[in-house]
């Protein structure tokens, strides 16, 4: 069991062997959370959630019936909907889906992900190419990684710019959907 304080909050998260970071928060998940503010009006997506943790912060800021996390293990689901019920916050809404292929859920003011980053670039191209559509305008895709060209092109590719935060060897990269159209064809 994890207790953890992160943005004032106390929570305390169950993991399991085989789900990404089970030791303790991942390094990039805070760097990133470090930077998002959440509005009470947010509808958030935690996209590849593992046990949870992006979405029950974000849940704690917002209602949590605007919260939805998806991830493709049947294990993250269960567990993320383990920590939800343990932290107060059961009425998120946790969906098992590879990326954006099992939900219709659409109108994100928030798209966060820590995607993995250490094979080929298809799940990043499929989220950053779908998180876009899945956004309304106004809204922002948040990803970590320590990568940054690839990234950075695709968003400036897809959003038509994003911002770059370098923290603790990290980079945090938000990128604003401005317009209904890609920027640039793919």
């Amino acid at each position: 069991m994890l207790e953890l304080t992160i943005q004032g909050l106390n929570l305390r998260l169950q993991t399991e062997p085989g789900l990404f970071s089970p030791r303790g928060a991942d390094a990039g998940t805070l760097a990133m959370l470090s930077l998002i503010e959440f509005s009470p009006d947010d509808k958030v997506l935690d996209l590849g959630c593992g046990y949870g943790l992006v979405g029950i912060v974000a849940a704690k800021h917002v209602s949590p019936a605007q919260v939805h996390l998806l991830d493709n293990d049947p294990r993250a689901v269960e567990t993320a909907r383990a920590n939800a019920v343990r932290n107060g916050v059961p009425d998120v809404t946790l969906e098992l889906s590879d990326g954006f292929k099992s939900t219709r859920e659409m109108d994100f003011t928030k798209i966060i992900s820590n995607p993995p980053y250490h094979v080929d670039f298809s799940v990043p191209r499929h989220f950053i190419e779908k998180g876009f559509n899945r956004l309304r305008i106004g809204g922002s895709m948040w990803m970590v990684t320590r990568r940054l060209d690839w990234y950075r092109n695709k968003l400036i590719a897809i959003f038509g710019g994003c911002r770059v935060h370098e923290v603790d060897g990290y980079f945090v990269f938000e990128a604003t959907k401005l317009r209904s159209q890609y920027a640039h064809a793919r």
